[in-house]
């Protein structure tokens, strides 16, 4: 009964996280709409799940279910370089974000245009600001927590 009870744990805790990953999907669709709108930001920019770089994989990356976090940026023109990489270190300075991105799976973040085959990619781990240490927790001198 223990080997049921643990598979049916791990088919729940499957459900769960591919419901958080399309909850912020859906988050972010609304609030990039609404920015747009607004007149916060020039270009309608649409999030969607999309096959990440495996040379990004981290221990909680969700390879079958899609690690890379696409955001296209509709223009109507080919963006330039400099454009791509404004989204792009727009995104990856909100660190709240960047951790969940994480956390639910995700390893790439992808920003492409509407128009042009042009694009950018970040390893979203190199931007999770952990401490020097790696653990998180301060340390005495002697290295005693």
């Amino acid at each position: 009964m223990a080997i049921i009870a643990n598979i049916w744990n791990r088919i729940i805790e499957w459900f769960e996280d591919r419901q958080s990953r399309t909850k912020l999907v859906r988050s972010f669709n609304s609030s990039a709409k609404e920015a747009f709108v607004q007149g916060v930001v020039p270009v309608m920019m649409e999030a969607s799940i999309v096959k990440g770089d495996p040379r990004y994989r981290h221990m909680f990356s969700k390879v079958f279910d899609g690690s890379g976090f696409r955001i296209k940026a509709y223009a109507g023109c080919q963006l330039s370089k400099k454009d791509i990489m404004t989204i792009g270190a727009t995104i990856l300075a909100n660190d709240v974000l960047v951790r969940r991105l994480v956390v639910l799976g995700w390893d790439t973040l992808q920003v492409h245009c509407d128009v042009g085959n042009y694009g950018c990619q970040w390893q979203l781990h190199d931007y999770i600001q952990i401490e020097q240490n790696g653990t998180g927790f301060t340390t005495d001198d002697d290295g005693q927590y």
